[in-house]
């Protein structure tokens, strides 16, 4: 078990790092962005590499970032239900679904992804707008993106089988903050608690 806690942690480190870099991309594609708009407006001048940039940042962010986002469990999930649930349920219930789904969906758009890439990347495929950007360096964050998220998916899985295993004392390394609207829920529901049990004594 410990093994795989220092592969996991490994794991984390990478993704952390590849994560805050991303976090840089952000700011390259509002600068970008805002040096085109002034050119465009005040002197007439403008690319269609410009705005392809812009996008091939914001793909990067996004494709490069799922597993940053994992890593600080900052993914969708169903907070009504897991916040009802036990720790041991839920880290049983994200330890099959990285297995049943994440896993093998990571490893079929990598292997489907790939081919297209090397066809981009051997044919030099280029926009078909004028002045546009080599396609390949944006098709590329496809299988890169979904490889990231895959080692992170197995490091997430290490963490609910240590944690099931009572190696680990939390199934996560970092903690998904409560939003507002979900205090308000729990505070809605523990209204409604309390109003049933007045209602119940009386």
């Amino acid at each position: 078990m410990g093994v795989l806690l220092k592969i996991s942690r490994l794991i984390d480190f990478v993704a952390e790092w590849i994560g805050r870099l991303v976090m840089w991309l952000v700011l390259a594609a509002v600068v970008i962005s805002a040096i085109n708009a002034v050119m465009r407006k005040l002197f007439s001048l403008s690319s269609n590499a410009y705005l392809e940039v812009q996008w091939y940042l914001f793909a990067a962010v996004f494709m490069l970032g799922a597993g940053y986002v994992f890593l600080h469990n900052g993914h969708v999930r169903i907070d009504f239900i897991s916040s009802r649930l036990t720790k041991r349920t839920n880290a049983i219930i994200d330890a099959l679904g990285i297995v049943i789904f994440l896993i093998p969906l990571c490893l079929i758009l990598i292997d489907l992804s790939w081919p297209f890439f090397m066809n981009a990347y051997e044919s030099g495929e280029m926009s078909e707008n004028a002045g546009g950007l080599i396609r390949w360096p944006v098709i590329v964050l496809i299988p890169l993106g979904f490889a990231i998220l895959l080692l992170q998916a197995v490091s997430e899985l290490f963490k609910r089988i240590a944690f099931l295993a009572g190696a680990r004392e939390e199934p996560f390394t970092y903690s998904h903050d409560r939003t507002a609207e979900e205090e308000l829920v729990d505070d809605l529901a523990a209204t409604a608690d309390r109003e049933q049990d007045r209602g119940a004594s009386r």
